[in-house]
């Protein structure tokens, strides 16, 4: 069907439809036009609080965009993914307009990602203004990585599903309390992550008291690109290795714990015989900005966020 379609849950194709359009478009692109989350939510069929929008022609799916409505203090906000060989019509923004126009208020937030994405430069053309930056950064992991090290009173073990799955969503809690797309993480989004193809119990430390057995600390990382399963083709040489979340009791920031843990998983990635790392973190959070590039990650991109207002 061609048009605009606007759905709050979609049927499993017109999910295959979506999730091709993003592929392609992250292949073409070299980065993905949607976040983890809501390609996540995408794969789920969404919920009853969201929307998407399926823009097609000559039925062919040509654009993308998942609008969350839940967060009622910041307010709506949108991601969108736009075939390449549509982004110089007006197709794009006739898109955002819908999306602007399906919102009670007409105020939008909406994510770019990449720095100089597409979706970015309309924002700007459209009136949207920048309120927030997220910084992709990197480092090579053949350069020389420093141990980690570890108080006597410290455990560093792997993630035990089943068992640990309650304390870490609680100390997740902790260490992002002021960091809602983190920090609000339930035990269903944590096990949507562990049903992923990418997700490996050796790449999930977790920190302990020695005594008490009190998770401490965590690090969690992420390989992308990586196809390590018998009788098929291994890309490891495309592979990146990710800082997909690091957390800390914050009662014990400050005393070393977030830098051990950040450079076992260093070493673990490494292990696997990966030459690359990534990570993302808000350009406002200058602490955890000093501590990476301390352990040589530099910026490499950023996913920018704008907003746009109705005018009072």
């Amino acid at each position: 069907m061609d048009g605009l379609q606007i759905v709050s849950k979609l049927d499993a194709h017109q999910i295959a439809k979506a999730v091709a359009l993003i592929e392609a478009i992250s292949l073409h692109d070299g980065l993905s036009p949607i976040s983890e989350h809501v390609f996540l939510h995408l794969r789920h069929g969404g919920d009853d609080e969201s929307l998407h929008f399926l823009l097609s022609k000559n039925n062919e799916l040509i654009g993308y965009a998942h609008l969350d409505v839940t967060d009622k203090v910041e307010g709506p906000i949108t991601e969108i993914a736009l075939s390449p060989d549509h982004r110089q019509q007006t197709v794009g923004t006739e898109l955002i307009n819908e999306i602007i126009g399906a919102t009670t208020s007409g105020d939008l937030r909406m994510w770019a990602h990449g720095d100089q994405s597409v979706a970015g430069i309309w924002a700007q053309e459209m009136g949207f203004r920048h309120i927030r930056t997220l910084w992709q950064m990197r480092r090579s992991l053949l350069a020389p990585l420093p141990p980690a090290v570890f108080s006597d009173d410290v455990v560093l073990r792997t993630f035990l599903p089943g068992q640990d799955d309650q304390e870490w969503v609680a100390i997740n809690a902790l260490a992002f309390a002021h960091h809602g797309e983190q920090g609000d993480w339930t035990i269903e989004d944590l096990h949507q992550r562990m049903d992923e193809p990418w997700f490996s119990i050796p790449g999930f430390f977790v920190a302990e008291d020695r005594d008490t057995k009190k998770m401490l600390g965590f690090h969690w990382t992420k390989i992308h690109g990586l196809i390590d399963e018998p009788g098929r083709d291994n890309h490891v040489h495309d592979a990146i290795g990710e800082v997909y979340v690091v957390g800390v009791d914050p009662n014990l920031q400050g005393k070393g714990l977030g830098k051990a843990l950040t450079l076992a998983g260093l070493h673990h990635l490494r292990s696997r015989g990966l030459s690359q790392c990534m990570l993302y973190v808000d350009a406002t959070n200058t602490s955890a900005i000093k501590l990476y590039e301390a352990l040589g990650f530099a910026r490499w991109d950023a996913d920018v966020m704008y907003r746009h207002e109705v005018a009072i």
